[in-house]
């Protein structure tokens, strides 16, 4: 029947009571007919397949019920009018008041015209135009889908294959950022998928020669600072300021990779703070190793020319004034830091307090640098994912998450998904990341 209808009838439908599927077609049934005449008997329709079955979606909540209807007719424009027209005499399904009210008639040719005429517009913009690979490209394209082909999970985290067995591996931020290094044939990096970073990721730290391979922004700081502090790190590389991993062609990535800086080069002892090195600066140069000169002696004392303890003694009182200038620099980061923090959540940590914990019945849409980009009603989740100009990097909604928030979130390429609770899912999406608030807390 589906092939042959040229309209399809919809129609919403509500009961003062709990009703089934079953109830509302025996109710189209039962009240429709003899009211058109023979001809135009919805039985009669169905047994010639003029009409097609009746489709009926009912929720109840609260006592009440509401659903749609749909039906496929192969009749003209006025006898479908008047068949749709028939669904609002209606007045009760089962024991229960109910009323129905027809929404719209849809053409289905028209439909299909305007799919065809759009599937053509694509197909001449696109199909005439590409012009013919040459060898080198079609090798290269070949190994990039086997590259990619190649990524694994280790333990629930995207991973290259060598992973499991490597003696050194490379820690970055997103599934995105291990295909990327997979494409240019780095085939022992792992993801952390947010600043959280997971156990496993912290005792293989503590067993491997660990690079920490970071987006240049504040995400990446944040994720290097809790890495150091649940886990070891011995090397650290950051993008460009405000770049990604993602974004870096293979010759940023390889001269990234060789420049990479030791962490206590850049980490001082007790110090939190990190300065992101940029991408291919080395930490060869003479000023960052070069010791104070200093001999010593069989007996173990110290010598020292006069001229040049002299020249030391310079040089210690402008390290102690650079090391007091440097001092109040750092607290007036830290005083500016800890304000923004106050005034707008950076974490995803802090969005899930500011959001469940709080209890707001809001659903908040976030950034790869977790900044808002859109706070809606929990109920309204779906459509702002579906909707959302810029495809968010997390979301955490103060409420239960439905296969339905589930699959739209996969399409969009949400990887973090932070709710109150979790429905009865059927199929959970392999790239989204879905925790409830208590899990989260206990991975945390």
């Amino acid at each position: 029947m589906d092939d042959t209808a040229k309209y399809l009838i919809h129609a919403s439908i509500a009961a003062d009571g709990v009703v089934e599927r079953s109830d509302v077609v025996g109710a189209v049934f039962g009240q429709t007919e003899g009211l058109l005449g023979d001809e135009l008997d919805l039985r009669d329709l169905q047994q010639s397949s003029k009409v097609g079955r009746i489709d009926v979606q009912i929720d109840s909540e609260n006592g009440q019920s509401f659903g749609r209807i749909t039906i496929a007719s192969s009749l003209d424009k006025v006898e479908t009018a008047i068949l749709a027209a028939s669904l609002e005499t209606i007045d009760r399904v089962g024991p229960c008041q109910a009323s129905v009210e027809v929404t719209n008639i849809e053409d289905v040719r028209e439909a299909k015209r305007r799919k065809v005429i759009d599937r053509a517009k694509e197909l001449l913009a696109g199909s005439f135009d590409e012009s013919v690979m040459d060898s080198s490209k079609i090798l290269e394209e070949v190994r990039e889908s086997v590259r990619i082909e190649d990524i694994t999970e280790y333990e629930g985290l995207p991973a290259g294959p060598r992973v499991a067995d490597a003696d050194a591996i490379i820690v970055v931020e997103g599934r995105a950022d291990v295909l990327t290094l997979l494409q240019y044939g780095i085939k022992n990096a792992i993801a952390v998928e947010g600043t959280n970073v997971p156990d496993p990721i912290a005792h293989l730290s503590e067993e491997r020669t660990v690079t920490a391979f970071l987006d240049g922004d504040r995400g990446g700081e944040l994720i290097l600072r809790e890495l150091s502090q649940v886990g070891d790190v011995d090397y650290v590389v950051f993008a460009p300021e405000n770049r990604s991993v993602e974004d870096l062609e293979r010759h940023e990535v390889m001269s990234a990779l060789r420049n990479k800086t030791p962490y206590g080069d850049i980490v001082g002892e007790g110090d939190d703070s990190v300065a992101p090195p940029e991408v291919g600066t080395s930490d060869d140069s003479p000023a960052s190793h070069s010791p104070v000169p200093v001999a010593e002696t069989a007996a173990g004392s110290t010598t020292v020319e006069t001229g040049v303890a002299e020249e030391n003694g310079e040089r210690a009182e402008g390290h102690g004034e650079r090391a007091e200038e440097n001092g109040e620099r750092a607290e007036e980061a830290s005083a500016t830091e800890s304000d923004a923090a106050e005034a707008s959540p950076s974490t995803l940590r802090e969005h899930v307090r500011a959001v469940i914990d709080a209890e707001t019945g809001t659903a908040r849409l976030l950034d790869a640098d977790y900044e808002v980009l859109e706070t809606v009603p929990a109920a309204d989740a779906f459509d702002a994912i579906a909707n959302a100009e810029t495809p968010p990097y997390a979301l955490v909604v103060d409420g239960e998450v439905s296969q339905r928030i589930l699959d739209v979130a996969a399409q969009r390429g949400v990887e973090q998904l932070v709710a109150r609770s979790t429905g009865e899912a059927v199929k959970t999406p392999v790239d989204v990341r879905v925790r409830t608030a208590e899990q989260f807390v206990a991975a945390d």
